[in-house]
């Protein structure tokens, strides 16, 4: 098997792994399935681990024929974004042990460095233009809407930093507005790399 199908057969298993241990731990506290399956639909960290899945899944399967330099680089940002705002904002959130570490480090470390080195080291450069990260934000974008409006409705928010009952209105939207120029930002340097090695 070719190194980059293998990496991304990796990324595939690593994504579903993490996820199953998180599952399971929701099932193990007495959840439903259906129970279990809208608390985890609440993470961003979950949405994208889930659909590296997906991407890289097919990727592996059809040997690269389907893939898209432009959604394999805007999946690798948003999920290299799960690991820098869990390394920087929820570090030591939560109690970590057992299987709890085992899928904190697959969704939170290993994924989201596993597919922004596969997309440098493995998909056609010269595919991406400028407003290409713009267009990846809208992904965050409409999470944060969800994110609130679940929040809003069940009196529980995802992450502390939008968590508008605690922190107030005002320091949640420049919590928001931070990460999403930080992504966009970071979306702009990977346009800059595309095209860097592009031309050499």
């Amino acid at each position: 098997m070719p190194v980059a199908r293998l990496l991304a057969l990796v990324i595939c298993l690593a994504a579903c792994v993490g996820i199953g241990i998180e599952f399971q731990n929701l099932l193990g506290k007495g959840r439903s399935l259906v129970g279990a399956t809208w608390s985890l639909a609440g993470y961003f960290t979950i949405l994208t681990n889930a659909i590296v899945a997906v991407l890289f899944g097919t990727i592996a399967a059809a040997a690269g024929r389907t893939q898209r330099p432009r959604t394999v680089a805007g999946i690798a940002a948003a999920i290299a974004l799960v690991g820098v705002v869990f390394a920087l904002l929820l570090e030591g959130t939560r109690p970590l042990g057992g299987s709890v570490a085992v899928s904190d480090f697959l969704l939170h470390r290993f994924t989201p460095v596993a597919v922004p080195l596969y997309w440098l080291l493995f998909t056609r450069k010269g595919a991406l233009s400028w407003r290409d990260p713009l267009l990846w934000a809208l992904y965050p974008i409409a999470y944060l809407g969800y994110a609130l409006a679940r929040g809003l409705s069940e009196g529980r928010f995802a992450y502390p930093f939008i968590d508008v009952g605690a922190i107030g209105w005002m320091q949640a939207v420049i919590n928001a507005a931070a990460i999403g120029a930080a992504f966009v930002i970071a979306g702009q340097i990977m346009v800059f790399v595309d095209r860097l090695l592009a031309r050499r």
